[in-house]
């Protein structure tokens, strides 16, 4: 798959709805609206305004957004901030509510930041405010439920109970089938290429409630403040199209946006059903497998994407492949699949499941930062209680599959950094304990070898 795909996974600025943290009262009304939507496909919810306001809805919006933390917007008002002024997180909460009920709420601008990516780069993100990010997660739990209803089963990226790696294994499933021969798709600049006229067709299929449709127009046209490289006055222009990445509505809107690609791909006459064809999406990211990918497949998917959706196809990174022909990997969500040679000798192949290749690049370029000149003075133990927990989160992502291989790789590469970083503290030339290697050293300093 694209370069890109482990990126956006790690960089989206989303809120996870964690069901276990609402109250009742908000997880019973979720329940009761995407039960509504899956008995009446057809319906449109046009009184919702009013929930979002709610006090429950937005004091659990508030925790939503406390428990995954973020930076702050245009305004540096910080979570922290909050809950430390005067009255607290629940004036600050009157004051949203109050907005929202008189119509007089309108989103500040978007804190354009970059992130690097690993082919040297720039991502570009917007941080909206902590107070509109609240906003953004009440819409989020009223309309979550109606459009999931109506997702397919395909779809994976920042949907409850789905993760990567659940798509992983659907993709392995379909491998291990026979479904062999891929289109490995990349859209160019996804998100911020969503036709906005388009996108807000797509919402009115299922909602219209003015004031709520009122509020998606507004995020979407939020003004972006950029501040130049070199300082001074921040720059601020408006968005025409597309939809901000770090605002927690833009995952929901993105796959409101290509889910009805997802719908057109498994209709009667679409290739799931002439070409028995499989599709595997992440968000913007997606795969379609099948036992043969002739010209109809490829127009069909093509026609779609351009002429209907009005997106990009990077025509450069799109390729058609067969992942069973030898030295071929299909890379997917930081992972590549292969079909390999048994490591035994026995005479037969199997789907090796790994790292990508720039997953590794990414995770040592990383703890290459962590273990640098500029870090010489952190003490070995505290640095290496640092390095643990960077490799628990790594491993604990990267576990799916054969990683031992990868395992390998990282730990020696963590042990000659360490070992490095350990000389260069020490003027006379760092040396384990007599009779120890520096592999035993470091684990006995608390050193979790993966």
């Amino acid at each position: 798959m694209t370069e890109e795909a482990q990126e956006n996974f790690e960089f989206y600025d989303s809120i996870e709805i964690v069901e276990t943290h609402l109250t009742r009262k908000l997880a019973t009304l979720r329940q009761k609206l995407k039960q509504k939507a899956k008995q009446e496909k057809r319906f449109r919810f046009y009184s919702l305004y009013g929930h979002i306001c709610h006090p429950d809805t937005l004091l659990n919006a508030w925790k939503q957004v406390k428990r995954n933390k973020g930076s702050s917007g245009v305004d540096r008002i910080r979570i922290e901030d909050i809950e430390k002024r005067e009255g607290g997180v629940e004036s600050f909460l009157i004051e949203i509510e109050q907005s929202l009920v008189d119509r007089s709420y309108k989103p500040d601008p978007v804190r354009r930041v970059y992130m690097k990516k690993v082919n040297g780069k720039l991502r570009p993100l917007g941080i909206p405010t902590v107070r509109d990010r609240v906003v953004q997660t009440a819409v989020l739990l009223i309309l979550e439920p109606i459009f999931e209803a109506d997702f397919k089963d395909c779809s994976f990226g920042f949907r409850p109970r789905r993760s990567a790696h659940d798509a992983l294994k659907a993709i392995q499933n379909h491998l291990k089938e026979g479904y062999c021969t891929v289109y490995d798709a990349d859209l160019k600049g996804y998100f911020d290429s969503i036709p906005h006229d388009k996108l807000m067709a797509c919402v009115q299929m299922r909602v219209v409630d003015r004031s709520v449709l009122k509020l998606l127009r507004m995020w979407l046209k939020a003004p972006v403040s950029e501040r130049p490289e070199g300082g001074g006055k921040p720059t601020v222009k408006r968005n025409k199209e597309g939809t901000p990445q770090g605002g927690v509505i833009s995952p929901l809107l993105a796959n409101i946006y290509l889910h009805w690609f997802d719908k057109v791909f498994h209709f009667a006459n679409g290739p799931a059903n002439w070409a028995k064809a499989k599709l595997v999406r992440y968000a913007d990211d997606f795969v379609v497998l099948a036992r043969y990918i002739g010209p109809n497949l490829e127009q069909f998917i093509e026609d779609k994407i351009e002429s209907w959706l009005g997106l990009e196809i990077n025509r450069e990174k799109t390729r058609i492949y067969n992942a069973r022909s030898r030295g071929e990997t299909l890379d997917f969500l930081g992972y590549s699949f292969r079909f390999d040679q048994d490591l035994h000798g026995r005479p037969f192949r199997y789907w090796n499941l790994f790292p990508s290749s720039k997953s590794m690049q990414r995770e040592r370029q990383c703890l290459k930062e962590m273990t640098g000149p500029r870090y010489c003075f952190k003490p070995l133990c505290k640095l290496i209680k640092e390095i643990n927990d960077q490799l628990h989160g790594w491993t604990n992502y990267y576990r799916l599959g054969y990683p031992r291989k990868a395992y390998r790789t990282i730990n020696r590469y963590v042990r000659q950094r360490l070992t490095r970083h350990a000389k260069r503290r020490s003027q006379r030339g760092y040396r384990p304990p007599k009779g120890k290697s520096f592999y035993s050293h470091l684990s006995d300093l608390g050193l979790c070898y993966l």
